[in-house]
C-alpha cells in the first residue's frame, strides 16, 4: 500500500464545495450545487447534482462552464428552479429545469441582483428578493465604448455605501418581486428609495408574503430597527407586525398561517446577544413571544471554516404546529434542534462533533437531508430518518484526494481560563507526529469575534500541520457558542479577558512535553488579526506573528469599514469626534511601541470590512519601531480571501504564512 502524502496548498484546486442542498418533496432525491475551480483559468464553476436517497450513485444534472446555484424543488417535485449565469457571465437569471428530463429554461430577463427566492405553495410563482440595476449603469452598458471605459465618477449619498465582496453598492434597494413560473413575467410588489425588503416567505395559502424591512426615516443611521411585515401577494398595503427591534435573520409561517417564527435578537445594538427563536401572531392579537428565552443558546451557524459555509436556514414548523426545527451553535458545533412551541423545551435532533449546513425535510417530514462538515471531511450530503434517527451518507465528495493524504490528529481540550472559566480548544499534531520530539507551534485565533472555531474542516490548519507545526486553536471569551456572558465579556473591552484567555491557552500548550516554548508563533484574521496585533504589543512570548486582514486602529476604522459608524457600538457607542478614549485604548496601534516580534502583515486590496489602511498602519508602525516586518497585499481580493478568493491567491497566501513561520520558528537542522 502506497504511503499517504501530506496535504498541500494546491489541494485547494481539487476541493469540491457544496453551496446548497435540498431534499425533494417525495424524499427520494437531493439536489445540491457543487463548486469546482479550473487551475488553468482560475475560474470557478458550479453544477447541480442529484443524490438518490434510496440507493444509487449521485449523478451530475447540469453541465457547462458557468455557475448554477441555489436549487429549489417545486412543490410537486417536477421542476427545479435555480440561479445561473449560463446566458451572461455577469448577470445570473432564474432558470427552471424539468426533473424528468429536458433543457433548462431561462425564466427571467431582469437586470440586477438576485438573493433569496421561494416557490409559491401552488407552484405557479416564485417570490424573489431582487435589486434592480441602477439606471446610470444600464445606460452605460448600452454603449459599448462607455462600457469599456467604465465608471467616470461615483456619487454617494447614503451612509452605508459599500459591502465587502460586493464593492460599492448601487443606489437601488432590495425589493420583493413575484415571477410567474410559466411566462417569467415579473411583478414588483414593494418599492422605495431608502428601504430594503429582504427574506420574503409565502404564507401557506399563498395569499400573503412576509419579509423583514427597516422602515426608519434613515435606516443607515438606525440599522438595528428591523421589523417584520406582511403584504398581500397580489400587492397592496404593508402591515407591520409588532416585534422587538433588532437583528432578524430568517422567518417561517406556521402551517395554519396564524403565526410567524423568526430568528433574531431582542435589542438593536447589543451584538453579543444570542439569536433566539421568536413567535409573532399574524393578526397582532398578542405580543411576540421569545420561545427560547430559557436557553442560553444562539440559533445561528457560527462555526468557521475555509472550505464550506455552515448556511443558516429558516426554522421549519412540524406539520401539527407543535415544534420548530432550527440550527443552533454550541461548543464548536452547529446542530439541528427541535423546540416545543408550548413551553420552549429543547431537543437535539443532530448535535455532535459536526456542523450542519443547509438542511430540509421532505413533504411528509419523515426524512431530512443536510450538509455535514467535520474535522476530517469538508462537506457531504447526509440524510436522516426522522422516526429512527438513523443517518447515512449520500455523497463521497473529495474522496479521491482525501484518501491520498494523512491529516494528523486533533485532540479536544477543556481547560481553565484565568477567571476560573471553562474554555474549549483543540490541538492538531503533524501527520508524522513523534511525542518524543519537541515541535514549533502556531496558535490560530478566530475572527468575528462573535463566531467560533469548531467541528469543520480547516484546510489552512492541516496545511500548517503538514509543515511540521503543532496547530492549536480555542474559543476565548467574546465569541458565540458558550452563552451570552461568554460573548459579552469583551463588550467595550477588546484585548482584555480575551487576551487573558489566549495567554492561558498558550501557557497550557507551552507546558506540553512535545512543544518547544522557544518556537511559538501566532496568527489570525480579521478580529484574529486584531488580537495578533494586540498580542505583539503586549508580550514577546511569540517568536513570529502573521496578522491577516487586521484591525489596528479603531479610530480610523470608524467610517472606513463597510460596517461604517456602527463599529463605535461595542466601544461605548460614541463617535470619535465625541470621544476617542475607548477607541484608542482598545486599538493595537497604541501599544506597538512595545513590539519586538517579527511580523508578517497580510491584507487584501479591496477589503471593505477592515480597510487596507488598517494593515498599512500596522506595518508602518512596526517598521518605524525597528521591528522586522513585511507587508503582503493581494490585489482585487476582499476580506474573505482565505475562504472564497481566487485560488492561486489563496495558495500564495498559505505559502507566505509558511515561509514566515519557517524563517523564524525552524532552526537549520529542521529547515
Amino acid at each position: 500500500m502506497a504511503r499517504k502524502r501530506f496535504i498541500r496548498a494546491r489541494d485547494l484546486y481539487r476541493l469540491e464545495t457544496v453551496t446548497y442542498a435540498e431534499l425533494s418533496p417525495d424524499g427520494k432525491h437531493v439536489v445540491y450545487a457543487v463548486q469546482q475551480v479550473d487551475p488553468e483559468t482560475q475560474k470557478k464553476t458550479a453544477h447541480l447534482w442529484i443524490a438518490p436517497t434510496e440507493g444509487g450513485k449521485p449523478y451530475q444534472f447540469t453541465f457547462g462552464k458557468h455557475v448554477d446555484s441555489s436549487p429549489r424543488w417545486s412543490p410537486d417535485g417536477a421542476r427545479i428552479a435555480f440561479l445561473s449565469n449560463r446566458g451572461e457571465a455577469t448577470q445570473p437569471q432564474l432558470y427552471i429545469l424539468p426533473f424528468g428530463g429536458g433543457e433548462a429554461r431561462q425564466l427571467t430577463s431582469l437586470r440586477g441582483d438576485f438573493d433569496s427566492f421561494e416557490w409559491s405553495p401552488d407552484g405557479k410563482s416564485l417570490v424573489c428578493q431582487f435589486r434592480k440595476q441602477d439606471a446610470e449603469v444600464a445606460e452605460r452598458e448600452k454603449d459599448e465604448k462607455q462600457k469599456q471605459l467604465g465608471v467616470v465618477a461615483r456619487r454617494i449619498t447614503r451612509l452605508f455605501y459599500t459591502l465587502d465582496g460586493a464593492g460599492y453598492l448601487p443606489q437601488e434597494r432590495w425589493h420583493i418581486w413575484v415571477v410567474d413560473a410559466v411566462t417569467g413575467k415579473a411583478r414588483q410588489l414593494t418599492d422605495g428609495e431608502i428601504h430594503d425588503e429582504v427574506s420574503p416567505r409565502w404564507s401557506p395559502d399563498g395569499a400573503s408574503i412576509a419579509f423583514f424591512s427597516n422602515r426608519a426615516p434613515d435606516p443607515d443611521r438606525e440599522p438595528g430597527l428591523v421589523d417584520l411585515f406582511v403584504i398581500p401577494a397580489a400587492g397592496g398595503e404593508l402591515r407591520k407586525l409588532g416585534t422587538p427591534p433588532g437583528e432578524k435573520l430568517t422567518l417561517s409561517w406556521s402551517p395554519d398561517g396564524r403565526t410567524i417564527a423568526y430568528v433574531g435578537q431582542a435589542s438593536p445594538k447589543d451584538w453579543w446577544q444570542n439569536d433566539r427563536l421568536w413567535l409573532v401572531p399574524v393578526e397582532g392579537n398578542a405580543p411576540p413571544r421569545c420561545l427560547t428565552a430559557a436557553h442560553d443558546v444562539t440559533f445561528m451557524a457560527a462555526t468557521l471554516t475555509d472550505t464550506a459555509e455552515a448556511l443558516l436556514m429558516p426554522p421549519v414548523w412540524s406539520h401539527d404546529g407543535t415544534r420548530l426545527y432550527a440550527q443552533a451553535s454550541r461548543y464548536g458545533g452547529v446542530g439541528l434542534y427541535a423546540v416545543r412551541v408550548e413551553d420552549g423545551a429543547l431537543e437535539p435532533v443532530i448535535a455532535g462533533s459536526e456542523a450542519v449546513g443547509a438542511w430540509s425535510f421532505d413533504a411528509a417530514q419523515t426524512r431530512l437531508a443536510y450538509l455535514r462538515s467535520t474535522f476530517r471531511d469538508p462537506v457531504q450530503v447526509w440524510t436522516l430518518d426522522v422516526a429512527s434517527r438513523e443517518t447515512w451518507q449520500l455523497t463521497a465528495l473529495n474522496a479521491k484526494w482525501l484518501r491520498e493524504v494523512t491529516l494528523g490528529e486533533i485532540e479536544e481540550v477543556w481547560f481553565k481560563g484565568p477567571a476560573g472559566n471553562d474554555l474549549q480548544g483543540w490541538i492538531l499534531t503533524p501527520p508524522d507526529f513523534d511525542p518524543a520530539q519537541r515541535y514549533p507551534s502556531i496558535m490560530e485565533i478566530h475572527g468575528g469575534p462573535l463566531l467560533q472555531y469548531g467541528y469543520s474542516f480547516m484546510h489552512e490548519f492541516y496545511y500548517l500541520a503538514a509543515q511540521g507545526y503543532v496547530v492549536y486553536f480555542c474559543n476565548p471569551r467574546g465569541g458565540q457558542g458558550y452563552g451570552e456572558a461568554h460573548a459579552k465579556a469583551i463588550w467595550g473591552a477588546w484585548g482584555t479577558v480575551d487576551y487573558d484567555d489566549l495567554m492561558a491557552w498558550a501557557d497550557y500548550v507551552a507546558a506540553l512535553p512535545y512543544i518547544d516554548p522557544e518556537r511559538m508563533g501566532v496568527t489570525g484574521g480579521s478580529y484574529g488579526g486584531y488580537m495578533t496585533a494586540w498580542i505583539i504589543g503586549h508580550t514577546t512570548r511569540f517568536q513570529a506573528a502573521v496578522a491577516q486582514r487586521c484591525v489596528s486602529n479603531l479610530i480610523s476604522m470608524w467610517g472606513t469599514s463597510d460596517f461604517n459608524w456602527t463599529f463605535q457600538e461595542p466601544f461605548g457607542d460614541q463617535p470619535p469626534y465625541v470621544s476617542i478614549e475607548n477607541l484608542w485604548a482598545c486599538s493595537p496601534l497604541r501599544y506597538l511601541g512595545n513590539a519586538k516580534t517579527p511580523t508578517l502583515v497580510m491584507h487584501s486590496e479591496r477589503d471593505m470590512r477592515c480597510a487596507l489602511e488598517q494593515g498599512q498602519q500596522l506595518f508602518t508602525a512596526l517598521k518605524h519601531a525597528g521591528v522586522e516586518a513585511e507587508l503582503v497585499i493581494f490585489p482585487e481580493e476582499s476580506h474573505g480571501l482565505s475562504r472564497g478568493g481566487r485560488t492561486d491567491r489563496r495558495i500564495a497566501r498559505l505559502k507566505h504564512i509558511r515561509r514566515w513561520f519557517d524563517q523564524h520558528l525552524k532552526d537549520e537542522a529542521q529547515g
